[in-house]
């Protein structure tokens, strides 16, 4: 009997003892990261079976248990991912939304002081220093485009930087996830106890992990680990992991892309779609979302801005008297690039050359406007068909050739062209990415010409009609204007009021309809007097004559007609397809990024809120709770007492039996 009281006691010391260590090191891990509470499991011993009944034999630890539930695991893993990528969305945001809001350094300021300066030289265009403080204000306009160009690209470059550091910190931890689903494979073959250190150490590797980038992680029946990004695409497997690649994407090689290295060295590019969460995810989606649509936007602003603008200066009559038609004329005032065309860097090796350009802004007979709309478009060969692809909204215009594609653009214009192929063939999965608008604002200036000579400006508008003295009747000449390829004859042009026809009558007998106030269109081919538009107010007698010349030096010095609609440009609608002005689109750009980042830093916000609950419900399973470990280790240390008591009581019975004779 004390023979197997002693070892009773000796089962009941050894799981007290065990569940003394085990509640210690509860208690001092309490603040380590990662750290899983754990718990003694015990069982009975077999027991022995006697005439009297079975005897029981004590205890035995089975285990030292980690408390880990997966599914609360999964959701602070859930949480954490979506908070990471919203904390780096967020902050990357703020760049460009603090740069946009400035009140006095933004492009708001810089465009208003330039059309100050238009409406300066419109009031005073013999003036010589006003024409320079008009170049000026373009010049310091132009400057903070591509100032703002220029911190964009800086932003752009930070990207980078931190999409290269977290896809090699990604691949440091995979390559620490393989090597401990290595070694808990291997202790587990050991003795069949799963190491807890191990695998706390694991999950806190895949927290940090998922931080980066959100990941899937499923158990093998082996106990370790498959790690996946994506829709499965893997990073570990069991003890195998494969690297993620950070470098120039195939479709545009200015661009950071992410991709699966194979064994070769060989790189299979990721879709962006496939990387959300994390770090990582927040900064393809910041890129993606805002960045591009920063750079497409200025870039939009920054075209749209001169192609009005050179349109209707084009228009015009500098102080010195040229006009379209002269050779020392400058049409434009403004300098400007042509749209980025990149082939992609898989295409076939006999691909050929496309490039694209912009095309010429459209009038509604008030003002000038362009067709762009801020989006990058790719074209793609399938063996028989093109298709280009409005990226922002994959609306696309297919085509059996790419004169087909500028076919339907002409119905449907996107404020560009393609141009035919240049030498090659086309190949089946032949890719382009054209980019009308990204690049704009980097190259965005004031012509060298005119900027060297402001007289060049032209503010006048190359013709002019004056109603006759002798006129009896209130008729009067409101202004003169032009269209685009207009002519002037080389002789004045008359034009006689006719009250029983109401009109006025030209010297080949042909007539135009006169209505007070409105406009009327001159196309005499005859005279040489072509897309001129007149407007009269009053009411002309009859033989009363409107005389239209060209706008000889000394008047058109002192002219500024033309620079006044250069101005009405601020106010009128110049930019997608002629529904907006520039400071709508501005407006529309600002509070895009506006509220885009407001609405990341209040979906952070909540999301800290989840995160914390879903850290809580972890915790409350596999959190250590000092309270209880102390209540353990009462409890622990009673049971080591009773059971060192069973065997002080067995050694009496024993010391008993030895002593009787």
């Amino acid at each position: 009997m004390a023979s197997g009281l002693i070892s009773i006691a000796v089962t009941g010391i050894n799981a007290a003892q065990v569940g003394l260590m085990t509640t210690g090191n509860n208690i001092t891990n309490a603040s380590s990261d990662g750290y899983s509470r754990q718990r003694v499991v015990q069982a009975s011993n077999p027991t022995v079976m006697t005439g009297a009944g079975g005897i029981g034999q004590g205890t035995h630890v089975v285990t030292v248990a980690r408390m880990y539930d997966k599914a609360l695991t999964t959701q602070v893993l859930n949480a954490q991912s979506r908070m990471s990528a919203l904390e780096t969305y967020s902050s990357q945001i703020a760049q460009i939304d603090n740069m946009l809001a400035d009140a006095e350094a933004g492009l708001s300021p810089a465009m208003q002081d330039f059309f100050d300066a238009i409406q300066a030289v419109s009031a005073a265009p013999s003036s010589v220093s006003a024409r320079q403080s008009m170049v000026s204000a373009a010049q310091t306009m132009t400057s903070v485009f591509q100032s703002v160009y220029s911190r964009l690209a800086e932003v752009q470059t930070g990207v980078d930087a931190q999409i290269k550091g977290t896809v090699n910190s990604i691949n440091s931890y995979t390559q620490q996830i393989a090597e401990i689903n290595k070694q808990i494979l291997s202790t587990g073959s050991l003795n069949n106890q799963p190491d807890n250190q191990l695998l706390d150490k694991r999950d806190q590797l895949v927290a940090e992990l998922n931080k980066l980038v959100k990941v899937g992680v499923s158990t093998n029946d082996d106990g370790t680990y498959n790690v996946f990004v994506g829709t499965g695409q893997q990073l570990v497997v069991r003890g195998d992991y494969t690297r993620l690649a950070a470098g120039p994407s195939g479709a545009d090689p200015t661009r950071i892309s992410v991709g699966l290295e194979g064994a070769t060295g060989n790189v299979l590019e990721l879709p962006e779609s496939l990387i959300s969460g994390g770090q990582l995810g927040g900064l393809l989606s910041f890129r993606r979302d805002a960045l591009d649509t920063a750079f497409n936007q200025l870039g939009m602003m920054a075209t749209s801005v001169a192609q009005t603008f050179n349109a209707q200066h084009a228009l015009g009559q500098d102080m010195l008297g040229n006009t379209s038609s002269s050779a020392a004329f400058v049409s434009n005032f403004f300098s400007l690039t042509q749209p980025t065309v990149l082939a992609d860097t898989r295409n076939s090796a006999t691909a050929s050359t496309v490039t694209a350009a912009l095309t010429a802004p459209s009038s509604n007979g008030t003002n000038f406007y362009t067709n762009l709309t801020g989006s990058d478009y790719r074209l793609s060969y399938d063996g028989a068909t093109f298709t280009l692809e409005r990226l922002s909204d994959n609306t696309t215009w297919s085509g059996a050739t790419i004169g087909a594609i500028n076919t339907a653009l002409a119905t449907d214009p996107q404020g560009f062209t393609l141009s035919p192929a240049v030498g090659g063939t086309f190949a089946v999965g032949d890719s382009y990415l054209i980019q009308p608008t990204r690049t704009a604002a980097r190259l965005f200036s004031v012509n060298d010409t005119l900027a060297a000579d402001p007289r060049l400006i032209a503010a006048a508008t190359p013709a002019r009609a004056s109603a006759a003295l002798t006129n009896t009747g209130s008729g009067k000449v409101q202004g003169v204007s032009v269209a685009n390829g207009y002519t002037m004859g080389a002789a004045n042009l008359t034009l006689t009021y006719n009250s029983g026809t109401n009109s006025f009558v030209l010297p080949d007998g042909s007539s135009i309809p006169y209505s007070s106030g409105q406009a009327m269109s001159i196309n005499n081919a005859i005279s040489g007097w072509t897309g001129i538009s007149m407007t009269v107010s009053g009411v002309p007698a009859n033989g009363d004559t409107i005389t239209l010349q060209r706008n000889i030096n000394t008047t058109g010095a002192e002219d500024g007609s033309n620079a006044l609609r250069l101005g009405r440009l601020q106010i009128q609608n110049t930019m997608l397809s002629g529904t907006a002005t520039y400071q709508d689109n501005y407006a529309s750009f600002v509070n895009d990024i506006g509220n885009k980042a407001y609405s990341a830093t209040v979906s952070s916000e909540a999301q800290t809120v989840l995160l914390n609950q879903a850290v809580a419900a972890k915790e409350a399973v596999s959190g250590v709770n000092l309270d209880e470990e102390a209540a353990k280790l009462i409890q622990y240390q009673q049971a080591y007492q009773a059971s060192a008591k069973i065997l002080q009581t067995a050694s009496t019975l024993f010391d008993t039996l030895l002593s009787i004779r």
